[in-house]
C-alpha cells in the first residue's frame, strides 16, 4: 500500500476513465503548494501509464504507484 509516505491531499477518481483522473488531478495540483503530496485513487488501468506519463511531462514527482483488488493509487509531490 501507498499509505506509508505521508501525503497532504487526496483525489477520488475512481470510476472515472481518460482523461479524467488526469485533468482532475492538474486541477487540485494548481491549487496546492510546491512539495505538498497529492494521493490519486483511481480504477482505471490506462491510469498507470497516464500517470507516469504524467509525471515525466509535467516533472510532478510521482513517488509510488501500487495495485489492489483493481484499485490504483497513485502518489504525487507537486514540483
Amino acid at each position: 500500500m501507498t499509505t506509508a509516505i505521508a501525503h497532504d491531499f487526496e483525489l477520488d477518481a475512481r470510476g472515472l476513465n481518460c482523461p479524467l483522473p488526469i485533468l482532475r488531478t492538474k486541477k487540485v495540483l494548481n491549487g496546492m503548494n510546491s512539495g505538498k503530496v497529492l494521493k490519486i485513487m483511481a480504477t482505471d488501468p490506462g491510469s498507470v501509464r497516464d500517470f507516469q506519463a504524467f509525471s515525466r511531462q509535467t516533472g510532478n514527482d510521482l513517488l509510488a504507484a501500487s495495485e489492489s483488488g483493481g484499485e490504483f493509487h497513485f502518489l504525487l509531490r507537486k514540483k
